[in-house]
Formats: C-alpha cells, structure tokens, sequence
C-alpha cells in the first residue's frame, strides 16, 4: 500500500508504518546522543506510551538508562487495506529497537482504565520484570468508564466561567480568527475531572501498591501544562485546568501513600507542543505557532523527547527536582521565559491574516503535526509501497 497523508479537521486519518519508525529512531538517536541519566530507573510502566509525552516516557528510560518497559495504550492495528494508527506503528518500532538493544519491551492494547488491564500488567510485572522503580502516567482520552459503576464520563473543552473570545487559527486554511468558548456546567466539569483528573492515576498507584511490584525509593509522575495568561480562561482557568488541579491533589495523596516505600510521586508541568491533544483545543495553536517562531529564534525550541531527556536528567534524577511552590516540576521553564512570553505577547496582539507568516511558524506547526503520523520524515520514501499489518512483536 503507498500510503498518503489524509487530514480531517485537527487529526489525520492515515500514518506512514516506515514514517512513524523512522520518527521514532530519530528520537532514540538524540537520546543516545546525550549523556547516560545517572541512577536511571531500570523497570518502567508508561500509562500511555505510544505517542507524544508518553512515547518519549518509554524512550528516555530505556536508551538512557537501560531500562525494560511495560507500555499500555489504546491504538488500532493496521489491516491490509487500512493503516493503523500512528501509536501502533511507534510501538511496533519502538519495540523493535528496544529488543535489539537487549531490552525487554512488552505493550498492552485496551482500556487503561479498566481493572481487567490493571491485572494484565500486574501479571507481567510479576512473572516478567520484577518490581517497577517507575511509573509515568501519560493518558490522554476524551472519555473514561468508571471501572466500578461502568458509568462513562466525557470531557469538554470550556471555561467554567462565562463566555470567552479570542484569536484562534484555522488549521486546514492557515487563517486566524475569532472563536467564542461557552462556558460549562457544573455536571460537564465533574466529568471532565473524571476523565482528565487524578481519580485513575490514584487506582493504578494502589493496585501496583497492593499487588507489591513498586521498588523501593519508586517515583512516579504525571504530566500537566499551565501556559500564559492567555490561554488560561480555555486551558489552566478552563476545565482541563480543573482536571489539572485535581492531578495535583492526587499527586499528594500518592506522595503520602509512597513514603512507605520512600518513593515520591510528581507532576510535571511540559511545555507546549503540537500533539493530537493540544491540536484539538481552541486558541492554543496559534499560541503554539507563534511560541515556535520565538523559541527557535533564541534556539530554545524543544520536542518532546528533548523536553523528556531534560525531565530525567536534570530533574527526576538530578537529586533536585526544582520544584514550584506548588511542589511542580516545571520543565515549562524555557517556554514561560520572561523575554519569550513578552515577544509572544506581542506577536499576539499584532496578529493578522496580513502579517501571520512574519508573526507566527505555521509552516513549522504543520510540519510537526504530519511528523505525528509518520509524514515528512527525511529518508522515508512516500512514493514506495509499505506494509499497513506492521505490528508491535508483543501483540503481533
């Protein structure tokens, strides 16, 4: 199948099985490329490990540090006359490489928030890795079913005041516009705070507890965003941010629950980036293409295996993890830079259609969402067939 890229709205529908690999090699070279992270953890579970944030999660560790990894997600196989998705084709390279190396990599595909998945991974820990010194916590899904009630609860993207307007950016026109966010109700924050908050985080950290497979000294983290002040009444003030907060409670009742094992738990706080996620929200695109523009300017830009490379090493594992008075590590740091968020504060209240390509990196924006689904790799030849069946080793 040659396979071309085909976009609807802010996702793509098809992934490249050879772009995806080589996006994922890419990665493992940089980290390689780096200093080892010293007294790196040794056996990892990345709750969310194919894409983005998470898929770095499971690279960092494992190159860096030698480490063998459980990945759990929910992706879809490729069949012979549709590809799969983006992170099923991640993993599968991942595994791969990861397997050459002399690495143990196994992956889960299902639902994350179920008990039947917890017990899978549980037994894998048990039988196959021994206890976990790690445990990053990287979900991103629209909606989650209460494991006890099976009741299912979606989240939304609005404030939880009242209406906001802003600038925003047509992504498939390349054209900044104007966009009003409704406020939600009381019954649509509570569910966004079931699906996006801390509730699951705390149901993994408990079962892994009860079952005995977390180390001694076991850290675990979890990742939010903050941003500027004008992103805030959709994002931080929104209720995603509610959600957030409620990460931020869990966070301490986990630090409480692991002194036991004088482990700590953490929420790490990213900088923005093109992902599926942030691609779906209101105002943050063209934020993120006009932050591109400065970052690069005083070559401060970072992805993310670049952002996580740094977690590791110059937090997680430095012996000083920097923390906020909100006890957050703020890996952010680069981004909500003084001097970077004065010019993007600028560019932010000069934007126009006009002037947009002078203001913002929209070509760089496109650029890093096709790289999401495996298009626009260097080296990959896009006219020659490819196999869409390519498949993780572990769920082959």
């Amino acid at each position: 199948m040659i396979v071309k890229p085909k976009i609807r709205g802010f996702i793509c529908i098809t992934s490249h099985p050879d772009g995806c690999a080589a996006n994922v090699q890419e990665q493992i070279d940089y980290v390689k490329s780096q200093p080892k992270v010293e007294n790196g953890p040794k056996s990892v579970l990345v709750i969310g490990s194919s894409a983005g944030y998470g898929l770095a999660s499971r690279i960092v560790p494992a190159f860096s540090s030698g480490a063998n990894t459980l990945g759990l997600f929910f992706e879809k196989p490729g069949t012979e006359k549709r590809t799969g998705s983006a992170g099923w084709y991640n993993t599968a390279a991942f595994e791969k490489a990861a397997t050459e190396e002399g690495l143990f990599a196994k992956s889960l595909n299902g639902d994350a928030f179920s008990h039947d998945l917890k017990k899978q991974a549980i037994d894998i820990i048990q039988k196959e890795m021994g206890k976990i010194d790690l445990v990053v916590y990287s979900l991103a899904s629209p909606r989650r079913t209460d494991p006890d009630t099976g009741e299912t609860y979606s989240s939304v993207l609005k404030t939880t005041g009242g209406d906001y307007t802003n600038k925003t950016l047509n992504t498939d026109k390349g054209e900044v516009s104007e966009v009003t966010i409704g406020a939600a109700t009381e019954e649509e924050i509570e569910n966004t705070i079931k699906v996006m908050g801390g509730e699951d985080w705390e149901l993994w950290m408990n079962a892994l507890a009860d079952a005995d497979v977390l180390a001694d000294g076991v850290k675990t983290v979890a990742y939010s965003y903050i941003g500027p002040e004008l992103t805030w009444p959709i994002y931080t003030d929104g209720t995603i941010g509610q959600a957030k907060k409620d990460l931020e409670k869990s966070c301490s009742k986990l630090n409480d629950k692991l002194s036991a094992l004088n482990g700590e738990a953490y929420v790490s706080v990213n900088k923005a980036l093109v992902t599926q996620a942030s691609s779906a929200i209101p105002v943050v695109p063209l934020y993120i293409s006009i932050l591109y523009k400065e970052m690069k300017a005083k070559g401060l830009h970072e992805g993310c295996i670049e952002q996580i490379q740094r977690l590791f090493s110059d937090r997680l594992y430095s012996g000083d993890p920097q923390l906020d008075d909100a006890s957050r590590i703020r890996i952010d740091d680069w981004e909500m830079r003084d001097d970077i968020q004065a010019a993007v504060a600028e560019s932010w209240k000069k934007i126009s259609n006009e002037n947009f390509t002078d203001l913002a990196d929209f070509q760089g924006y496109q650029d890093e969402f096709l790289r999401l689904f495996g298009f626009g790799i260097d080296g990959v030849d896009y006219e020659a067939e490819t196999d869409p069946e390519t498949a993780p080793a572990s769920l082959a």
